[in-house]
Formats: structure tokens, sequence, C-alpha cells
């Protein structure tokens, strides 16, 4: 199969991993790399043997580049989803697709108008470990799944991030940088979502830092730090989620998914391993299961090799734009709901993506 040529713009803390994709998949070709800064540009095509590290500019100019990955901060999600999509590229991006709900659905109506596709993280759901989770619900192993709890709780990036401020900004935050692990997971295991809640505050107006490099420098907070809210899933199921920087410790799970015949712990939804436990009706503990599928390893830019081969194959991919916008007005929702208090009715919709075989060899997702 032809390989899909690539060009990634913004080369900070997470392209590493993307890079390494274009290595360990043998769709991709990672031809060009581009940065605000040329020097990290540069640094990055050196260090990964890219051909080319140029301007913005002339990386969405080249003829030869089907697929644009945006790796930049949330401010500039949007405009550069934009920018590559009348280029006419193919676009995908980290999360969240866009800072705006606005922003988010003039995204989806280029790509539709363009006959392009745009993709979006988090991909961690394509995972071993939440994919053999995907393979039980399916199976019937827990039954008809009725509810679903998901917690994300800690104590901030300021410890140990390098540049920790933009996570406290407006199109930051808990939600909106953690949720979508969690809410990305509980629409490909359970379904999309019909209605949310949500009660929101933000506990302290500024942060400390405290990793080496800023030590005792204060950030401004912009946004909700602890939220709260409820799920009403499109299939009847009702879920609870917290999103918090406010806590100090937690041993509570990071997601279970009950059903009418048995409980489903699902592993960490930022990662892409186990481990995995059921328990059902008949039994009096939880038991590991073993995982079905491989990438349990971090396999970040799986959503785009699976684009990539959408691309080829004429088909849907499962990192999509649909979902992705799903996703963003979920995070709105929760926000929006705490505002004015009331339930919040979601306009979007996405289809549960499609499961992966489990079958799949180490260097490819063709299925």
């Amino acid at each position: 199969m032809r390989k899909v040529k690539v060009g990634i713009i913004g080369c900070g803390v997470i392209s590493p991993i993307y890079f390494e994709a274009g290595r360990k998949f043998d769709i991709l070709d990672i031809v060009a790399c581009s940065d605000l800064d040329m020097e990290k540009a540069r640094a990055r095509a050196a260090e990964y043997g890219i051909p080319k590290a140029c301007e913005v500019d002339e990386l969405l100019a080249d003829p030869e580049i089907e697929v644009v990955i945006n790796l930049t901060i949330p401010s500039a999600h949007a405009e550069l989803h934009i920018r590559a999509l009348e280029a006419g590229k193919h676009t995908y991006g980290e999360k969240p697709l866009a800072i705006s709900l606005e922003d988010g659905q003039r995204i989806l109506a280029l790509a539709k108008e363009k006959n392009l596709l745009i993709g979006s993280a988090p991909d961690t759901f394509l995972g071993g470990g939440i994919q053999t989770c995907r393979k039980l619900i399916d199976e019937g192993w827990i039954g008809k799944p009725v509810a679903a709890t998901a917690f994300m709780m800690g104590s901030g990036p300021e410890s140990w991030h390098p540049n920790p401020g933009f996570l406290y900004q407006v199109g930051a935050g808990p939600m909106f940088d953690m949720g979508p692990y969690y809410l990305t997971a509980l629409i490909n295991l359970i379904a999309p979502v019909r209605r949310v809640s949500g009660s929101a505050q933000m506990t302290f107006p500024e942060r400390t830092i405290t990793n080496e490099l800023d030590y005792g420098k204060k950030i401004p907070v912009e946004v909700p730090t602890h939220i709260a809210g409820t799920i009403d899933f499109a299939n009847g199921a009702v879920g609870t989620i917290i999103t918090s920087v406010d806590v100090q410790g937690s041993k509570l799970p990071h997601m279970e998914i009950y059903g009418s015949a048995g409980t489903l712990i699902v592993p960490d939804p930022n990662t892409f391993g186990g481990p995995v436990y059921i328990k059902r009706h008949n039994q009096t503990d939880f038991m590991e299961m073993p995982l079905t599928h491989g990438f349990t390893e971090n396999s970040r830019g799986l959503g785009v090799v699976d684009m990539a081969y959408a691309i080829r194959d004429g088909r849907e991919h499962r990192a999509n734009g649909d979902m992705a916008l799903h996703v963003l007005e979920l995070m709105h929702g929760f926000h929006l709901s705490s505002e004015r208090g009331m339930h919040y009715e979601l306009k979007s919709d996405c289809k549960r993506p499609a499961a992966l075989p489990a079958d799949l060899p180490r260097n490819g997702l063709k299925g």
C-alpha cells in the first residue's frame, strides 16, 4: 500500500511520540516538520531523519503532503486545522479539536465541504486495554451497560510540566485537558451522549509552579479546576465523571462500567495497556482478564495511522472529527450546565467507533 506523506506542525513536548510513529508504522512517511521556533523544528528533523524542516506556509503549500499533524497549543488548534483544510490537506490534531464549539463546527463543515478527513486525539481508546474492554462488553460479559463512573483526580501539572501556564488558560483546565481521554473512552465503550449536567468551581485563583525550571512562579487560573458531571447516554445508561486538579490524593478507580450481569474495571484511559478486571454476577471477586489486543505500550499516533489507512481504503476512521466535536460539546456542556443551573442537551452526535480486530500486526492497522 502506498505510504501517506505527512507533515508535523508543532515540535514541542508531545511531538517525539508522533515522530516515532513514522518509524513504527509502514503506512506513514513523515517528510517535513515545522514550529514557530525553527530551531526546535530543525532539531526534531535531525533527531528523526526528517527530510525537511520549514516554515508553516511552506509545509502547507507542499503538494506531496497529504496529512498535517497539528501539535500546536490548544488556542492554535482551530486556526491551523482550517488552514490545513483550505490547503487541501487531511488534518489530525492533539486534543481538544478546538477551544470554542463554533470553531469545532467550522472545522467539520469545511472538512465535509472539501471531502477531507479530520481526526483528533485521544487515540488511547485504540490501545489493547480499552479494546479488550470493548470486546468484553460487545460479547456480553457484563450484560447491558447501565451505568459508569470516571475519575481523573490529581493536584495539577505545575509540579512536573515544563510549561504549565497554558493548562490553566481558557481551552484547558482538567476537563479540557484530561476529559477527552475519559469521554472518548466512554463513547467507545457505551454510546454517544444525549444530555449532561455539571457543577464546576475554580478553587484557587492562582497556582504556584513547583518544577525546577520556574519554582515559585505564580500562574493565573482562568478556568474551573474541579468539575463534577452526570451523563445521560443515548442508550439509557447513566454516567458520573469528576475531573479535578484540586485533589491531593485519591484511591478512586479511573473508570468502571456497570452492567446488568457484571462490573468491568477499565484501565487508565490516558494509557494504552491494562490491567482489566471483571466481576460477573455469579463470581465472588474480581478477576484480571488477559488483554486480547496489541498496542499496549505508548502508541500515540495510532489515530493518525488508522486515518492514513482510511484514506487509502476509503473507509471511516475511528478517531474522527464527529466524535471529537461531540467530546468538545460535552466538555462545554458540563461548564454551561454549572453556569446556567440546568441540564445541557447535546446538539451534536457521533457513531460509536468500530472496534479493532484482535489480530492486527504490530506495524499496521488496516482493519
